[in-house]
Formats: structure tokens, C-alpha cells, sequence
């Protein structure tokens, strides 16, 4: 049977395939366009078996948020390259999967491979894409979060997501979800690990106090050589840290410096909640290192995200309060393979 070039056209835009492989299986398949599918997908299938065990580190981040705002899912995938990562199939690939994940309420791999794509099983789709791009892909995780609003910002260079779910009570749905992209925007910038102060380990906060102490003291030594200002050493990390007690004996000795300093006894209780909020921000560097509630803002740095929000709580008369948060930035936690690329180019001429 003669293969035309309309049946190469044909089964390229079907299977995405080099036009050379689509006609070497149209002619192995005498012609028939099915088994040249299934014989381009088999092939396919033997080149991403060769392919699995090459690091992806590389990659995007996608987001989905559904009409109503109470809905978001996010996912990485991996690929091998920055390059790969910038193609269109790729790209498509990362949106395709992320709604296809949130529409049908996917939760885990096992599910989200056993689950149809495109008419075929997952598993067998990627790896179909992965014979078509010509690298390693990996759906490396995905989440979906729920709740009364959700927003989600993803940067431009799609490497970070952000989702943020909260419960907001009688408030302005659409201004709540307006604030909750903007928190989103300062997660991808300021990379908070957690919610708040609460879901940090006491253990944890101990150890990092120890090394916060060690790495503050270390700097003052060069600030002191240069004759510039001391950095306070804080004696605790976290609000975690910050009891009723810590808290009441702070007061008192800032009411003993007030003392000391001959400030009149009527005037402290003036004086007293700015330095005890001063007390809590030395105390909490930790917090605004790694909680969402306890950094600064970046739109308006004076003022916590914690503040922010009760502000704006009051505002639209009720309690504004973030029940999720999730952020996903490529390759994170990953080691990127360190490849000799001469040698890799030097065996390839010598094939």
C-alpha cells in the first residue's frame, strides 16, 4: 500500500510523533492508521522506559481555581530541561493534568494513573508525551484545597504556586478572595513553610533558636569590626515560645527600666504596649521567617499578615481566617543531576 504524505500529516497531528516514525509505522502497519497509533505508543512506551531514570528537576507549577473560588488544585511536574519546560506540549501537558485533577476530584498517583485521559489511561498517556517530548516527566505531586474562598497566584515564570483557602463568614466573597491573591503573590516572593507559629514543632523551634543565636552572633563580629549597630540576640525564637509567663515577666522589667529611666508611673501604660510589641517582634524572628501569619507584608510592611487580616476582618464584619495554605516551587528539595555534557556529547559521536 502506498503511504501518502496526508496519512504521515495525519498521523503526526494524532500522535505528535517525528514524521520519519510516522512512516516507518504506516508502513510496518501496511497502511492501517490504528496500529500505526498503537505502534508509534508502543515505541513510545520503549523510549520512556530508557528515559525514567534521568532526573527531572526542571519543570512548572500549574493552578486551577473553579468559578465559584472555593475550589483550588495545584501540581508540579518535572521535566529534564528548562527548555523542554518552555514547550507548548509541555505547557499544555501541566494544564491538562491540573484540571483534570480537580474535575474529577483526584487525590493520590494510584488514582490519578488509573484514571482516563484523552480516552486512555494516565500512566499510558505520559508516557506517551514523554516518548513525544523526547524527556523524563514526572507528576511529582499535586493537592486540592477547599473552603468558603479560595485564590491563587502562579509567577510568571511558572516555577511557584500558591493556593490559600479561608473561611470568612457573612464577608465580601470577591473582596476576600482579592485579598487572599494578593497574600498568595506575598507567599511566592517571601516562601513562608507554614500557616502560623501553631503548626511549628516545639523541637524544631529549639534547635533553630540555638542556630538563629549562632548565626546572629557570628554577624555581629563583622558589624562590630565595621562599627556599625549591634543585631539584638533574642532569647526566644517563637511565640510558640512566648507563655503567659514569659510575656508578664517582660512587662515587668520593662516596667523597671521605665523606672530607672525616671519615667512618671501614669505615662506607662502609654509607653508599655509599644515596647512589649518590640519584645514579641525580637522574640519571634523565627515566625517571621517561616509563617505565613507572623512575616511582614510586603504591600504594606509595617503591618503582619496576621494584622492584615484582622483588619480587614473589620472592615467587612467578620472573621477572616486562612485554613490552607499550600506552595509549590519546581524542584524544590531536589538534586539536580550534575551531567559531564562533553563526555555525554563524546559518547554520542562514539555510538
Amino acid at each position: 500500500m502506498d503511504i501518502t504524505a496526508g496519512m504521515v500529516k495525519e498521523l503526526r497531528e494524532r500522535t505528535g510523533a517525528g514524521m520519519m516514525d510516522c512512516k516507518k509505522a504506516l508502513v510496518e502497519t501496511n497502511g492501517d492508521m490504528e496500529k500505526a497509533v498503537e505502534y508509534l505508543r508502543e515505541k513510545g512506551l520503549g523510549k520512556a522506559t530508557k528515559k525514567a531514570d534521568r532526573l527531572a528537576s526542571e519543570g512548572l507549577a500549574g493552578l486551577v481555581i473553579d468559578d465559584e473560588n472555593t475550589k483550588a488544585s495545584l501540581v508540579e511536574i518535572n521535566s529534564e530541561t528548562d527548555f523542554v519546560a518552555k514547550n507548548d506540549k509541555f505547557i499544555n501537558l501541566v494544564n491538562d493534568t491540573v484540571n483534570h485533577i480537580q474535575n474529577n476530584n483526584i487525590k493520590d498517583n494510584d488514582t490519578l494513573n488509573d484514571s482516563s485521559m484523552n480516552g486512555v489511561n494516565f500512566d499510558e498517556f505520559l508516557k506517551t508525551q514523554i516518548a513525544t517530548i523526547g524527556e523524563n516527566i514526572v507528576v511529582r505531586r499535586f493537592t486540592t484545597i477547599k473552603d468558603e474562598v479560595v485564590n491563587g497566584y502562579v509567577h510568571s515564570n511558572g516555577r511557584v504556586a500558591v493556593a490559600i483557602a479561608a473561611k470568612c463568614g457573612k464577608s465580601d466573597k470577591k473582596k476576600v478572595a482579592e485579598l487572599l491573591r494578593n497574600i498568595a503573590m506575598h507567599a511566592a516572593a517571601m516562601k513562608p513553610s507554614v500557616i502560623s507559629y501553631k503548626d511549628l514543632d516545639p523541637e524544631f523551634v529549639k534547635s533553630e533558636v540555638l542556630a538563629l543565636k549562632g548565626e546572629l552572633e557570628k554577624e555581629n563580629e563583622e558589624l562590630a569590626r565595621l562599627g556599625k549597630t549591634l543585631h539584638h540576640i533574642p532569647q526566644y525564637g517563637s511565640r510558640l515560645q512566648l507563655t503567659d509567663e514569659v510575656i508578664e515577666q517582660a512587662k515587668k522589667e520593662i516596667e523597671e527600666e521605665l523606672k530607672a529611666e525616671g519615667k512618671p508611673e501614669k505615662i506607662w501604660d502609654r509607653i508599655l504596649p509599644g515596647k512589649l510589641d518590640r519584645f514579641i517582634a525580637d522574640n519571634t524572628v523565627l515566625d517571621q521567617r517561616l509563617t505565613l501569619l507572623g512575616q511582614f507584608y510586603v504591600m504594606d510592611d509595617k503591618k503582619t499578615i496576621e494584622q492584615v487580616l484582622e483588619e480587614k476582618s473589620k472592615d467587612l464584619g467578620d472573621k477572616i481566617e486562612i485554613t490552607s495554605y499550600i506552595r509549590y516551587e519546581v524542584g524544590e528539595g531536589l538534586e539536580k543531576k550534575v551531567e559531564d555534557f562533553a563526555a555525554e556529547v563524546a559518547a554520542q559521536i562514539g555510538k
